[in-house]
């Protein structure tokens, strides 16, 4: 099941700069392990903004959830999901 998800990220005032750099490096690098189990397909970045949209997979809604949850950033996200479902005009599927 694909999903397309918007992640923003609001960092609290209060947070130093080196914890901030701490939690990106971790962000990171769990997106690549999502990304070689395949739950991470593509990614975008919203210029000029802390805000991304990506095209994930997952079995369903659930395991969806466990994985976004589970991103270090989590605590700092406004996260939308909409969940996709094939369309027969599609042209991957012609």
């Amino acid at each position: 099941m694909e999903f397309l998800i918007n992640i923003n990220i609001a960092w609290p005032e209060a947070m130093s700069d080196e914890e901030i750099r701490e939690i990106s490096v971790a962000e990171r690098q769990r997106a690549a392990e999502f990304a070689e189990q395949g739950a991470l397909v593509r990614m975008w970045r919203v210029p000029g903004r802390r805000e991304n949209w990506g095209l994930w997979r997952a079995g369903d809604p659930t395991e969806m959830h466990d994985v976004i949850s589970s991103l270090p950033a989590w605590s700092y996200m406004q996260v939308q999901v909409i969940p996709l479902a094939d369309h027969p005009i599609d042209p991957v599927h012609r």
